[in-house]
């Protein structure tokens, strides 16, 4: 697998999975284009690929700003020429075991805001370069949470099935351009915002903590193995594949 001569544009990128497929990309020779609101942790990832060689920008940015979106995309050109391929990590989850009839609207708009519409604008200003170019990759990270079963926040289930419908919208709404859409599916991954779950799930019952986070280390997929499936979905080795891809 190679992303030689590939522009990769990364949101996310700080910490867990986006970090994850931000290396893996930059391993297989992308040019990585890194983005996230945490600006400390985004420049730790950028860092660590230009250290061992990559060729990287980053920029910090809120998804749920169309014009901080949109200057992304504008900049990823600026810098490279091109955009091959959008890996949309962005998300958070918040509202976790509050009953429905309990849960603050601000809360749920705050997680539509990040992990929706911080999707559409993604796509909303990454495809008018994709169609020029008459090629890309999207791909949007969805979850089995909303998709395949529930989840302990109905804010973020309902924004994760949301993303995966707007995936399978996309996907034949550009496959005449040459842009092949994906929503990814991640398991239980160790990520910094699934381990979180699994306390409050902790706290919440009264049980340990530590000992809810130990236990969780037996059945957790790594962010580093679904970092390397995203970086094979936007290389040319996947151009054969279609539609929701499933992880642990």
């Amino acid at each position: 697998m190679s992303l030689e001569n590939k522009t990769v544009v990364i949101t996310g990128a700080a910490m867990g999975i986006g970090r994850a497929a931000a290396i893996s990309c930059a391993e297989a020779g992308g040019r990585t284009v890194l983005a996230d609101i945490d600006e400390t942790r985004l420049k730790e990832t950028f860092g660590e690929i230009h250290a061992a060689g990559g060729e990287s920008s980053c920029q910090v940015v809120d998804v749920s700003d169309a014009r901080q979106v949109e200057d992304l995309m504008a900049g990823a050109v600026e810098d490279f020429g091109r955009i091959d391929a959008l890996i949309n990590c962005a998300g958070i989850l918040e509202g976790a075991y509050v009953p429905v009839d309990e849960l603050d609207e601000t809360v749920w708009q705050r997680v539509m805001d990040v992990n929706l519409k911080g999707s559409f604008l993604t796509c909303k200003y990454v495809a008018p370069v994709m169609k020029k170019q008459k090629k890309g990759v999207i791909v949007l990270l969805s979850s089995g949470a909303g998709v395949r079963g529930g989840s302990s926040s109905v804010a973020y289930g309902t924004s994760k099935g949301a993303v995966h419908g707007q995936a399978v919208v996309l996907e034949s709404q550009l496959a005449s351009f040459g842009i092949r859409v994906h929503a990814v599916c991640p398991g239980g991954i160790a990520t910094p915002m699934k381990l979180r779950n699994i306390a409050q799930a902790a706290e919440s019952r009264g049980d340990s903590v530590e000992e809810a986070l130990k236990q969780a280390e037996e059945y957790l997929g790594d962010p580093e193995g679904v970092g390397r499936i995203l970086a094979f979905l936007v290389s040319d080795h996947a151009d054969h594949l279609r539609q929701t891809v499933f992880t642990r």
